[in-house]
């Protein structure tokens, strides 16, 4: 399995290096400000970035009924697609990894934050980054309704029901502007991604 996620990663890095000449990786220890997010700045409050202005309090159910689309909660920080990169990254804290690349799709830089089990992916519009996809790494984390790599295609029906699609091999569940992804091998998942349908234009 591992070596599947790292081929995976591979080709997206290889995608990105093919927009442009000038990709920038940073491993291990990296400064928040080299990033893009200033450290020192204000957090956001409640206004059109969608993010709270504290941590929601509760079960992770009811942190997520809030929200339009399926979102993904780490240590309490909740991650929806196509919100302001900036405000989610400050409440993650520093990643584990950085990596940007001129974007193919948009006008700007395409970054992807590695946070130990997950990458945190933004897409650039209007000199601003927003969250385009959260791709699981490993099988320690779940979705917020308790799905993970390695559960059967039963109990991902259990959470979900079945009134999911498939697009390019993968199983396919759609709640507001995003799409939850599986892929399956035989009966089992073997990778998720939290995806917004901006990278469908």
């Amino acid at each position: 399995m591992k070596k599947r996620i790292l081929a995976g990663l591979i080709c997206l890095m290889t995608l990105f290096s093919g927009c442009g000449n000038s990709a920038k990786t940073i491993e291990g220890n990296v400064a928040v400000k080299e990033s893009g997010v200033d450290s020192e700045a204000a957090p956001e409050t409640d206004d059109a970035s969608g993010m709270p202005e504290e941590r929601p309090e509760g079960t992770p159910e009811d942190m997520a009924a809030d929200y339009s689309g399926y979102v993904f909660i780490h240590n309490g920080v909740v991650i929806e697609m196509d919100v302001d990169a900036a405000s989610v990254i400050e409440q993650l804290g520093e990643p584990d990894s950085y990596f940007e690349a001129p974007s193919c799709a948009f006008e700007g830089i395409d970054k992807i934050y590695t946070y130990g089990s997950f990458e945190l992916d933004t897409y650039p519009t209007d000199k601003k980054d927003y969250v385009s996809s959260v791709i699981f790494k490993d099988d320690t984390i779940t979705t917020t309704e308790g799905i993970g790599i390695g559960d059967s295609v039963d109990k991902m029906e259990e959470a979900y029901g079945t009134g999911r699609t498939d697009e390019n091999g993968m199983t396919v569940y759609e709640k507001g502007d995003m799409k939850l992804c599986f892929i399956l091998e035989g009966e089992t998942i073997v990778s998720i991604e939290y995806r917004s349908k901006v990278l469908d234009n």
